[in-house]
């Protein structure tokens, strides 16, 4: 599987896309590498990247075109290659030290000013590899790869005396707070980048960077604000442009590769894991396109066209890139007490952004990668321990606040559940206790479950829409109905956790509140409505402009009641009454008429069009479990329609992404439900049922975590038209169950399902429901 320059390059996307559509280059033939298109999801806000990453590296080495996520497909000019970029985030983040080769005299010091033409005809991407012909300065091509904690960059320049390379320190995503930038010797340049912001304000953090060529250079200096110094050896800011460039003479030898290192710890750290991953161009993209095919191994799949296959891998391809690693090669890290630490026995992982991936990713991640899931869940207990209280929204080695809620419950008690707690099962409880039954003391900079005070005195929390922020971030009083909503389907998942450890009491307790949702409850509309501080219903009345539901509308937000869905279906008045309300939702009659146009032109709106809405929106997390409710109205049939009408939006395409990705929650979405098992208790052990898109697939799993060492997931036949579920087989038994439990996967090898063109009977029966937890 080496890769070399003569690897073809071929277009991945689908026959009649206009000239345009991104080309990539592709592995050899048979290897799932060339199945993967990094550019799905660069349009539309889809906000991923397509530069070089390895799988969960703290390194993402990618284009930035100006767009405030970095890269977007309708841009033509790239203002650097910068090192660390997070897949589908919503608000800018990351983006540190921006690199561009040019040629001539360095007069801009803005990247906005001095970056370079390119087209798509002259760019290709691969898993790892990232590679683009610029227009400006002569013809510059610019190629790009990486390790765990490196980018490795080769610039092919034209034949002169002023071939530069631009080290911007002062520019990123982020809002720089300060930057210095220092030429340590002819070969060596050292960066340090501290930054803030996301959706908003945050505390500071701390990039160290260095960057290594392969050949001395031959002239260098810095540049300030709009002043460029040559020979000048060092500069510092505290904000605003800054940053250093090199010179090299490529008359005779045009190529110039140069190795950028990062450490979130200091500077001795950058240098370490430099040492430690160096290599030259063409062994780190061979090394790293091996590591993906093995990744995407894991799954293998039989049936389905060739598109279908390329964008189930693109979306696998994407589910892999974070959370990512934080600690260096030596084992240290900078924990949320901004203290050195070091590792022993696991490696330390950051970025956080559990309000979205517990709910798909973290338990793909639990199946697909179980050891580095560990290590995660690990991580996550290192931030209490260290920060004082359980993360949120946590970017690098800072707390965001970010969203709201409490994301980490169900993401801890997932792992729990896969086995990925061993050892540590007790200290989990413990912090996920105190979590769920207080606040952060106000010295703390997390916020937590802001609104808990008044969620265990009265069941709700209160939409205090004009409440100041007790801290940056987002605040629970804001998205007082959502936020109840969350804290109950938490409460839930901790009730099953406590239960399965022998905690009895606290278990009924935790499953007491779990039913609080029944607060929000108008039986006048049918619908969840926030409340006010004096404890009466708020906002307008119509569930489809009712205020205080984080990104989404009461209709949206029905749904998520995981942990009780029998209790809300008798709520909102027995199984046809939902099955009513859920085919309003959907558009049903629409969709069977047609799928694809429904999902498109009936749910979609726009990717952060979130409100005034009473249809699904199948773009952003508050209602993705939403197509998996049929299952417990006892019409299986209807899950499986809507869950393939929202799979023909994602396509492979760069507009083929459906919302933000948010580090991998919308792929994961897309690879589990198209194998046809899905988390529908998120937190839980419970996964719900649908007929699958291919006609087999085999998860190569850990043999630690199951013992089986594989699950088959068998469908012959499925198609468009023969996508009904006549009858399942659970390791050659009858299976009428519309769900299964962790447990029987890990116990289990095969799951067969039998399909046909009409629905029959399997999975009606009132047993085959997913359970409530109590």
């Amino acid at each position: 599987m080496r890769v070399t320059a003569a690897l073809a390059v071929a277009a991945l996307l689908i026959a009649g896309n206009p000239p345009s559509a991104t080309a990539t280059a592709t592995a050899p033939d048979g290897d799932l590498t060339s199945l993967v298109n990094p550019f799905i999801g660069t349009e539309n806000e889809g906000n991923t990247f397509p530069g070089a990453a390895v799988p969960f590296g703290m390194v993402q080495l990618s284009p930035d075109t100006g767009h405030n996520t970095g890269y977007d497909y309708k841009d033509h000019q790239i203002r650097g290659f910068s090192t660390v970029h997070l897949s589908g985030v919503g608000c800018r983040i990351g983006g540190d030290l921006p690199v561009l080769p040019t040629t001539g005299e360095v007069t801009q010091t803005d990247n906005a000013r001095y970056a370079a033409e390119f087209s798509h005809q002259n760019e290709t991407a691969r898993p790892g590899y990232y590679r683009v012909r610029l227009g400006s300065y002569g013809g510059i091509t610019a190629e790009l790869t990486a390790t765990a904690r490196t980018g490795r960059q080769r610039y092919t320049f034209p034949a002169t005396e002023q071939a530069n390379v631009l080290l911007n320190a002062g520019q990123s995503l982020h809002r720089a707070v300060s930057s210095s930038v220092q030429v340590v010797d002819s070969r060596t340049v050292r960066t340090t980048v501290t930054g803030r912001g996301f959706c908003q304000d945050t505390r500071p953090y701390t990039v160290y960077t260095v960057t290594r060529f392969d050949r001395p250079f031959r002239s260098y200096g810095t540049w300030k604000d709009d002043r460029v110094t040559k020979g000048s050896r060092s500069s510092s800011a505290t904000t605003g442009r800054n940053g250093a460039w090199v010179r090299f003479d490529t008359t005779d030898d045009r190529e110039v590769e140069a190795t950028t290192a990062i450490s979130y710890v200091d500077a001795a750290g950058a240098e370490r894991n430099l040492r430690a991953e160096e290599d030259d161009f063409d062994r780190t993209a061979d090394a790293a396109q091996e590591a993906w095919e093995r990744r995407l191994r894991d799954v293998e799949t039989q049936g389905g066209t060739r598109t279908l296959r390329r964008t189930f891998y693109s979306s696998l391809y994407r589910s892999f890139l974070s959370p990512n690693i934080g600690s260096d090669t030596d084992g240290r890290y900078t924990g949320w007490d901004q203290k050195t630490h070091r590792t022993r026995g696991f490696t330390y992982y950051q970025n956080w952004s559990l309000w979205d991936t517990y709910r798909t990713q973290a338990q793909l991640l639990a199946l697909l990668a179980p050891r580095e899931a560990r290590d995660m869940a690990l991580s996550v207990l290192r931030v209490d321990a260290e920060g004082g209280w359980l993360p949120k929204w946590g970017y690098g080695t800072v707390e965001t606040n970010i969203m709201t809620g409490d994301p980490v419950t169900p993401y801890l008690t997932n792992a729990f559940h896969h086995g990925l707690l061993t050892g540590h099962e007790e200290e989990a409880y413990r912090v996920l206790k105190r979590n769920a039954d207080g606040v952060p003391p106000p010295a703390n900079p997390g916020v937590g479950r802001e609104g808990n005070a008044q969620y265990l005195k009265n069941g709700y929390v209160p939409y205090l829409p004009d409440r100041p922020r007790s801290k940056p971030g987002d605040s629970d009083f804001h998205e007082g109905a959502s936020a109840t909503l969350e804290y109950a389907l938490a409460d839930g998942a901790l009730a099953r956790m406590a239960r399965a450890m022998g905690h009895r009491e606290d278990a009924r307790r935790y499953t007491a509140r779990s039913r609080n949702y029944r607060t929000l409850y108008d039986r006048e509309t049918g619908f969840f409505r926030p409340r006010g501080a004096d404890g009466a219903f708020a906002g307008s009345a119509d569930p489809a402009k009712s205020p205080g539901f984080h990104e989404g509308t009461a209709w949206q937000y029905q749904w998520l009641v995981p942990q009780d869905l029998p209790g809300l279906v008798e709520l909102i008045g027995g199984k046809d009454r939902t099955d009513h309300r859920l085919d309003s939702f959907f558009a049903y009659d629409k969709l069977l008429a047609d799928p694809a146009r429904t999902a498109r032109e009936v749910w979609v709106n726009g990717p952060y069009d979130y409100y005034n809405a009473d249809k699904y929106n199948p773009q952003n997390e508050p209602d993705l479990i939403a197509p998996y409710t049929y299952l417990s109205t006892g019409r299986p049939w209807k899950t499986t329609d809507v869950v393939h009408a929202a799979l023909t939006l994602f396509t492979d395409t760069p507009d083929g992404m459906t919302g933000n990705d948010d580090l991998g929650t919308m792929s994961a979405w897309m690879v589990l439900s198209a194998i046809g098992v899905y988390p529908v208790q998120p937190g839980a052990d419970v996964w719900g049922l649908s007929t699958p898109v291919f006609e087999r697939v085999e998860l190569r799993l850990d043999r630690r975590w199951y013992p089986k060492g594989r699950f088959t997931v068998s469908a012959p036949g499925t198609s468009r038209t023969d996508r009904y579920v006549r009858s399942v087989r659970l390791d050659g038994e009858a299976y009428d169950r519309t769900y299964v439990t962790t447990q029987a996967i890990r116990e289990g090898g095969r799951l067969d399902f039998r399909v046909g063109p009409r629905p029959g009977d399997w999975g009606t029966g009132a047993a085959a429901v997913p359970p409530a937890i109590g």
